[in-house]
């Protein structure tokens, strides 16, 4: 299995509607790292859900459901989109700031390359993300 953490606003598309609408297809991706993380993304794999510009921080698990296709707003067969479903809703969201100041998370993508909106995590920071939110 393997891990990733995604964007979104929250204003353009939050938790909250993620959780009522109960799936939804991954797409707006328009940068090829980030499409080319998408197309890494295999059935199984979790995914941790992050607030962009407002809140700046991590608050909930989800899963791939399915694994990449043509992106269905765009004819460019550049892009693709997955298939997401929401797991769980962290207790207590993980903030940017939080993250940055973890010693277990001094290498994490989101910090490294702040403005990628699709990226891999490791193992290890998954589980401490996690962690974190349970505190």
């Amino acid at each position: 299995m393997n891990y990733w953490l995604v964007k979104s606003e929250p204003f353009k598309y939050s938790w909250e509607q993620f959780n009522k609408d109960g799936r939804t297809f991954w797409d707006g991706v328009r940068n090829y790292q980030a499409r080319n993380n998408l197309k890494g993304m295999k059935e199984g794999d979790l995914v941790m859900y992050y607030h962009s510009n407002e809140g700046k921080c991590v608050v909930g698990v989800a899963k791939v459901v399915k694994e990449f296709y043509q992106d269905p707003t765009t004819d460019d067969t550049n892009w693709v989109v997955v298939d997401l479903v929401p797991v769980e809703t962290l207790k207590t969201p993980v903030t940017l700031e939080t993250i940055k100041h973890d010693e277990f998370l001094q290498d994490i993508a989101l910090v490294r390359q702040g403005r990628l909106s699709v990226m891999p995590l490791k193992k290890h920071e998954f589980d401490r993300i996690l962690e974190l939110s349970s505190k």
